[in-house]
C-alpha cells in the first residue's frame, strides 16, 4: 500500500509492501488480538502484515500487543475512524 502525505513543503511517498492483510472492522480488542495472534503464527519470520481497524482502542492495544510478542509496529496510519497498522513478525 503507497502512503503519500506532506512533510513541511515536501511531498513524501512512503510504501510498505503486506505480504498478509487482515481487515479486522469494527472487531473489539480481545477477538482482535486474538485472530491477529493466528494470524501471525501462520506467518513467516520477518514478513509484514497489513492490519485494518476500526476499533479505536486498537491504537492501544496493538503496539502493546507488539510489545509483549516481541514483533515490530512498522507503521500506523490513521485515516479518519480507520487505523492501519504494518507489523513484523519477528518470531
Amino acid at each position: 500500500m503507497k502512503h503519500t502525505y506532506w512533510r513541511g513543503e515536501k511531498l513524501v511517498q512512503n510504501s510498505l509492501k503486506a505480504d498478509v492483510v487482515y481487515d479486522a472492522g469494527p472487531t473489539g480488542c480481545g477477538e482482535l488480538i486474538m485472530n491477529l495472534f493466528m494470524k501471525m503464527n501462520k506467518m513467516n519470520k520477518n514478513q509484514v502484515i497489513e492490519v485494518k481497524s476500526y476499533d479505536l482502542g486498537a491504537r492501544e492495544d496493538i503496539p502493546a500487543w507488539c510489545r509483549l510478542q516481541g514483533h515490530t509496529l512498522l507503521k500506523r496510519v490513521d485515516q479518519g475512524k480507520e487505523s492501519v497498522y504494518y507489523i513484523r513478525n519477528n518470531t
